[in-house]
């Protein structure tokens, strides 16, 4: 797949963290604020408090655990949705996205955000950005309970949003996500090269993708 051609997509599915809104609050929430505030409040250093942290992490990546507030909140013992509003001035748009929905607003396309984010975490952000109001649907995949590398939360999705598979584009950071969508049969699928603003872009992906959204030809 090259490029889409915008005059066979009717449908614009549109990850959040790392597409939409810059992956750098995130990252910088999880590495270094989180493993800061549990070493607090265990008496651990900081390189302790990782550590513990990192088992807690193997076997969740791409499980909807990994993506619960609170499954982390009672796993660590801290308020962990409160402790996003600690470094929410991090949160902000990638560069270009707002000019891109609003093309995409002019071109009669319908955009829905598909997000694997806890909806506390989805409602601070849209307080933070306004980026509901830009769209035309939000659906975070606790909605479902199920994250989007699992074919069900396409099937579920398909139900809630009757959406023409064949004429349908899926930009997404994560090439997990991008490979479940391949699966269940959605045509056309873009990646993100540079979803964290404060690291070096990577482009190392099987699936076409941009850096930002004004690549976009229209």
């Amino acid at each position: 797949m090259t490029m889409p051609d915008w005059q066979e997509i009717d449908t614009v599915l549109l990850d959040m963290d790392g597409t939409l809104l810059d992956l750098h609050f995130d990252n910088y929430f999880w590495l270094e604020h989180v493993p800061s505030k549990y070493a607090e409040h265990h008496g651990l250093s900081e390189e302790e408090a990782l550590a513990e942290l990192n088992k807690s992490f193997v076997g969740l990546r791409g499980t909807l655990n990994w993506y619960c507030l609170d499954h982390w909140s009672d796993l660590t013992g801290l308020p962990i949705a409160e402790l996003k509003r600690d470094v929410q001035d991090k949160i902000g748009f990638r560069p270009h996205v707002e000019d891109f929905l609003d093309t995409m607003k002019k071109l009669g396309k319908r955009t829905v955000i598909v997000t694997n984010a806890h909806r506390d975490s989805v409602n601070l952000k849209m307080e933070r950005t306004g980026l509901d109001k830009l769209v035309d649907h939000v659906i975070s995949s606790h909605d479902y309970k199920e994250p989007k590398e699992s074919q069900a939360f396409w099937d579920h999705l398909q139900r809630e949003e009757p959406f023409d598979k064949e004429r349908s584009l899926l930009i997404d950071d994560s090439q997990a996500v991008l490979e479940s969508a391949e699966k269940w049969g959605i045509r056309w699928l873009l990646t993100i090269f540079h979803p964290d603003s404060q690291k070096a872009p990577n482009t190392d992906s099987r699936f076409p993708g941009i850096h930002h959204f004004d690549e976009f030809k229209f």
